[in-house]
């Protein structure tokens, strides 16, 4: 289906066009139709199919053909996008900015760890018809009376699964009961995995819902080349390095499990003069969103990163997803390759698999419904990195602390000396 066979408004068609796009995905051809007819939708997709395309379109298609009759106060959406992480907020505001861009509908991304007080003032200033926004921050601005949400005309709950695992679902019902009733509200419904819980939210927040399913295999075969590497531990280094080198590779994002594992990798990789950074949940807000523009401009050869980046997180051009730990999850595995390979480019994923973490393979296959191609390292690929010092501050530290060791054993003995004298 062609975005031209939906009879869309042509401020949203132009702006379509200049982002390149002409054929639907899969979810966007099926979801689309009804979404524009007004109807409720329930979506069981991974990230990087094209939802919040999907659902970004819906929403100005219909408050460009309902346009608000008499003054709008401050504070008061129209349409309402609840999202579980800052960087999924952020990724569907530019999206939102990408699609709006001819047209005069003002938007807005509501998320904590930034300054209160400009998000507050830009809520008071004037109004907005468009509001992405993480739960709790939301929730603060809503008690405050600075948001109202009863003139909310389409909700949206991205990602509801990963808001039941954080803990939001009490926060969300509380937003939910104060919009309108279903009944007189549209609501649209994603999540990468439905289960029972996940059914039963949907139940109680949408009506009579078109359900729409995009399996995983047709997510990830089609646009990434994935393969998998079967090395020990000691090795992995080696063959991240060579592969970084040997084949020139300049913007690649580095998936570990935990946040120490981030660290450590980043300052390996910065002894040997690889420009990087690190995005888990310890860095702040602010520092997060300065990385994430670093890479974008090519600043930052190589983003190291744990899981909080593998949804929402989109950046053109990323060819390379190397998993240097393999998750726990099948379904982390899907959201971490979904970072290249996006919007019919293609990408590749490069898996590490270690005595530690190889058992976690079959699980993977099951999900993703083919088999893995897994494979030794050639030898050029596990070639002896050159000795690097440590680098000059940590020499520095190390010297001072050599030499206060040496004056503090110095001076014992200098008393010891008094003494006995």
């Amino acid at each position: 289906m062609r975005f031209h066979d939906l009879a869309l408004p042509s401020e949203i068609m132009h702006a379509i066009a200049d982002l390149g796009f002409e054929y639907c995905t899969p979810i966007q051809a099926e979801i689309l139709p009804h979404a524009l007819a007004g109807s409720d939708t329930t979506g069981k997709a991974q990230t990087g199919t094209g939802k919040t395309a999907a659902f970004l379109v819906a929403i100005y298609t219909r408050l460009l053909a309902n346009p608000p009759q008499g003054g709008r106060r401050p504070g008061m959406p129209r349409a309402l996008i609840l999202a579980p992480t800052r960087e999924l907020v952020l990724q569907i505001e530019k999206d939102a900015r990408d699609l709006g861009k001819y047209i005069d509908i003002p938007v807005m991304a509501i998320f904590g760890g930034v300054d209160y007080e400009k998000q507050k003032r830009a809520l008071a200033e004037k109004p907005v018809d468009i509001i992405m926004a993480t739960p709790g921050r939301l929730l603060d601005f809503q008690r405050q009376r600075r948001v109202r949400l009863d003139e909310v005309e389409i909700l949206i709950i991205d990602e509801a699964d990963r808001m039941l695992d954080m803990g939001f679902i009490p926060d969300v019902r509380k937003i939910v009961h104060s919009t309108p009733a279903k009944d007189r509200r549209q609501t649209m419904f994603f999540s990468a995995t439905i289960t029972p819980e996940v059914e039963r939210l949907a139940e109680q927040w949408t009506r009579r819902p078109i359900h729409v399913e995009i399996e995983p295999e047709q997510v990830v075969t089609e646009s990434v080349d994935q393969m998998i590497y079967i090395v020990t531990a000691k090795e992995k280094f080696t063959l991240l390095m060579n592969l970084i080198l040997g084949q020139d590779l300049q913007r690649v994002l580095v998936f570990t499990n935990r946040k120490d594992q981030t660290v450590r990798l980043a300052d390996r990789l910065k002894q040997y003069g690889i420009r990087c950074a690190i995005l888990s949940g310890d860095v702040p807000q602010k520092k997060r969103i300065q990385t994430l523009e670093n890479f974008r401009n090519g600043n930052i050869r190589v983003l190291v990163a744990t899981d909080v980046a593998a949804r929402g997180l989109h950046i053109e051009g990323i060819s390379h997803v190397v998993n240097f730990t393999l998750p726990h999850s099948p379904e982390d595995y899907v959201h971490r390759i979904g970072r290249t390979g996006r919007a019919g480019a293609t990408g590749i994923s490069v898996s590490f698999a270690c005595e530690d973490d190889s058992f976690f393979i079959p699980a993977i296959e099951d999900y993703i419904g083919h088999p893995l191609h897994c494979i030794q390292p050639e030898d050029s690929l596990l070639k002896a990195l050159p000795d690097v010092k440590p680098p000059l501050v940590k020499r520095i530290a190390g010297a001072r602390s050599k030499n206060r060791r040496g004056r503090k054993r110095s001076g014992t003995v200098g008393r010891q000396w008094s003494r006995s004298s």
